[in-house]
């Protein structure tokens, strides 16, 4: 990277945000340049690193790709794109081939096969896993350790995106600025092919499992630069995080409940067989909806593993059993208290088969991505396969623009982690984001309306015109608000994460992808 005239030029590719989609993509970008642009050290701040399920792949005996394509469409509730599916679910063992390769230390039997887990609306065996629930830490660490091996790739930590750079229509690069220096004039960075994989928006809710930093600065950026957005409406609640009163909320596992761990109220009572004939295990916007409606009823909800795991959650689940231990629960002797929460967008920029967004110059991976795989409810660790596949099919979409040539030295902006820390909480603390965030759960949370979505945007317009100082990084924030509070008002019906209480039923007609600009989005905006 050369700086010149205010302006740094990323020689090759420059990839912003540090996930797993993000950092695959880098790595299949080898030997080609690539800059990599990320707010904090790497393996900090992502939501890939928290993943506890694993990775979904057909690579079991007796079951096959197809199979996890069906399961993918009967999940996403009648809109995933079936060629992408099967496509995807295609190349999953390949993706397997190269995380193992690159080191991750995936759970084996005595005989060197993979020991797969089971979730919830897959027909077999195939969450490829870690330590039961450590996939995402220990796939992270293994790619930041063959990333930091890889002289072709150039890491730049404590570097935050806040704007697209558009040229004659073409994405050349983004603006930055260094973490904590939120008035400052931000720094170009030039580049010819920009790769946005920064993330989701779950932060941008009041109870959620993702990082601090997921707040839907991807989406909004690219939103905000003209990018066409798809299925933004389409938020999954996970339905057991662990209730602590932390935030952000840690997770119990899905993977617990394929254990055959099952909820239960304060009086004992299950009551998930009478709402779903796969109970425990159907899918998670009716698992979650149900956890939901028993809190409103005044209940409290828990998940009971005492009778199928007792002791061995300490050692098959040590990262739940952590988080537990931590809020002072023990796992082994009390049911665990649990409640739905913001986890994965299944909407985001929209892309092709290619990764290529409606911009050109700009690629989209990972959860800021809307690429159709999930539809309306993504299939349990389908995340992670995603964000392999596309990271992948974008370096291999832009390898032939980038020539194989040397990186010249750059010393880098570094990542000073109290001022990081610092920044984060005055963020965090900021009443505008706190708003926002409490108008997102209230209004267009796990249950939705009219009325309350139409209040909700006219909030979300009056915190955006009263913050005391508009930054760049809370316009992401209210834009991709608004965004997934216009496409959840304008789909009129029930389907998969998304749940109109006036409309509770899905309609034939609304059986596809909704598509909007931030210029339609505002339009409603101002209508409501």
């Amino acid at each position: 990277m050369t700086i010149f005239d205010n302006t740094l030029y990323a020689e090759g590719a420059l990839v912003v945000g540090a996930g797993l989609a993000g950092l695959f993509c880098a790595l299949k970008l080898a030997p080609r340049p690539v800059t990599v642009l990320s707010p904090k050290p790497l393996g900090f701040g992502a939501s890939s690193a928290w993943a506890q399920g694993g990775v979904a792949a057909a690579v079991g005996k007796g079951d096959s790709s197809h199979a996890h394509a069906v399961d993918t469409e009967m999940a996403g509730a009648g809109i995933v794109d079936h060629g992408t599916a099967e496509s995807v679910t295609a190349e999953a063992a390949a993706r397997i081939e190269d995380l193992a390769r690159w080191g991750t230390p995936f759970d084996r039997d005595d005989f060197g096969n993979l020991e797969l887990g089971r979730e919830a609306a897959h027909s077999a065996n195939r969450i490829v896993k870690v330590e039961g629930d450590r996939a995402g830490w220990a796939i992270m660490q293994a790619i930041i350790a063959e990333v930091r091996r890889t002289p072709s790739i150039r890491v730049v930590e404590g570097i935050t995106a806040v704007d697209l750079a558009r040229e004659d229509g073409r994405v050349v690069g983004v603006f930055c600025r260094k973490l904590g220096d939120r008035y400052a004039e931000p720094v170009f960075i030039r580049a010819r092919a920009t790769v946005l994989a920064a993330g989701g928006l779950g932060g941008l809710y009041a109870v959620t499992t993702n990082p601090p930093g997921v707040r839907g600065h991807a989406m909004g950026m690219a939103a905000r630069a003209g990018a066409l957005i798809a299925d933004a409406e389409f938020v999954q609640f996970h339905p057991t995080a662990i209730a602590t009163g932390a935030d952000p909320a840690p997770l119990a596992t899905e993977a617990l409940r394929g254990e055959g761990a099952i909820l239960i109220n304060e009086l004992g009572e299950r009551f998930m067989p009478a709402i779903h004939a796969d109970a425990e295990l159907a899918p998670r916007d009716i698992v979650a909806r149900a956890n939901f409606r028993q809190i409103q009823a005044g209940h409290k909800v828990f998940l009971d593993t005492r009778q199928v795991l007792g002791e061995t959650i300490l050692t098959r689940f040590p990262t739940v059993s952590k988080y537990c231990l931590e809020a002072g629960i023990d796992p082994v002797k009390d049911p665990i208290p649990v409640t739905p929460a913001a986890h994965f967008h299944m909407g985001g920029v929209k892309v092709d088969e290619r990764g290529r967004s409606s911009l050109p110059g700009l690629w989209v991976c990972g959860e800021a991505s809307c690429t159709g795989l999930h539809g309306a409810n993504r299939l349990a660790s389908n995340s992670l396969l995603e964000a392999t596949v596309y990271g992948a099919r974008i370096a291999e979409d832009i390898g032939g623009l980038e020539p194989v040539r040397a990186l010249a030295p750059f010393k880098g902006i570094g990542y000073n982690e109290a001022e990081g820390e610092a920044a984060e909480t005055v963020l965090r603390n900021l009443k505008a984001v706190q708003d926002l965030r409490h108008v997102m759960t209230d209004l267009v949370g796990v249950e939705r309306n009219a009325d309350g979505l139409k209040r909700a945007l006219r909030t979300i317009a009056d915190l955006e015109a009263n913050a005391q100082q508009v930054t760049r990084a809370y316009l992401n924030m209210t834009t991709s608000a608004t965004l997934v509070a216009a496409a959840a008002l304008k789909r009129t019906e029930s389907r998969g994460g998304h749940f109109r209480t006036d409309f509770p039923q899905t309609d034939h007609d609304w059986e596809h992808h909704t598509t909007m600009t931030l210029e339609e989005a505002l339009e409603i905006r101002a209508g409501a």
